[in-house]
C-alpha cells in the first residue's frame, strides 16, 4: 500500500520548522531569526524539482534568508508567515489542477495536523509530536533538519524510478 501511494505522488508539500530544519531558531540581536538547513536535504529538493515534481513549502515561519534558500533550490510554491495551511493547500490543488491523493505532506506539529488529514500521504520526521506521528502514513527514521526530508524524496524518487543523477553538480545543493 505504501509503495503503491509513492507511485502516484506528484507533488511534495514541507512545512519548515521542525521538518526542513530541526527547530530551533536563534534570535539575533537585529531581531532576526536564524535557522539552519541541511545540505543532503537541498541536494533531494533540487533533483525533485529537476525531475518536474511540484515541491512547495507552506510555514508560519517567514523571513528572507529562507525565501532565498528556497528560490535557490528552484522552489517556486514558497508559502511563508502563513496562519491558515489549508487555505493555502487548497489554493495549490486549485492552481496545478491536481487531487490531494497525489500529495505528499511532511509535518512536525500540530498547525500541521488538519492539512496532513487531506493529503493522499501524510509523513513526518521521527521527531514530530504524537498527534502527527499517529496521522502519519510514514514516519522517517530521521529528524527534523536531519534529512527527513531528504529521505521522503529519495523514496518516492526511486520508487519512480527518478532518483540518480547522471550528472550531478556540487552547488546544486548550496544555492
Amino acid at each position: 500500500m505504501f509503495l503503491q501511494k509513492l507511485k502516484e505522488i506528484t507533488t511534495l508539500i514541507f512545512d519548515v520548522d521542525g521538518v526542513l530544519t530541526n527547530g530551533d531558531i536563534i534570535a539575533s540581536d537585529s531581531g532576526e531569526f536564524l535557522r539552519t538547513f541541511n545540505i543532503k536535504d537541498g541536494y533531494a529538493l533540487q533533483l525533485a524539482v529537476k525531475r518536474g515534481y511540484l515541491i512547495c513549502i507552506i510555514s508560519g515561519g517567514k523571513g528572507i534568508a529562507m525565501q532565498k534558500r528556497f528560490e535557490g533550490l528552484g522552489i517556486q510554491e514558497i508559502h511563508l508567515g502563513v496562519g491558515d495551511k489549508v487555505a493555502v493547500f487548497n489554493s495549490l490543488l486549485a492552481k496545478h489542477q491536481i487531487s490531494a491523493e497525489q500529495v505528499l505532506y511532511m509535518g512536525d506539529d500540530i498547525p500541521d495536523l488538519k492539512v496532513m488529514q487531506l493529503v493522499g500521504l501524510p509523513t513526518c520526521p521521527a521527531d514530530a509530536v504524537p498527534e502527527i506521528k499517529a496521522l502519519s502514513q510514514y514516519i522517517s527514521p530521521y529528524t527534523g533538519g536531519k534529512t527527513a526530508v531528504r529521505d521522503i524524496i529519495e523514496k518516492v524518487l526511486r520508487v519512480q524510478h527518478q532518483w540518480f543523477d547522471e550528472a550531478p553538480s556540487a552547488v546544486d545543493s548550496g544555492k
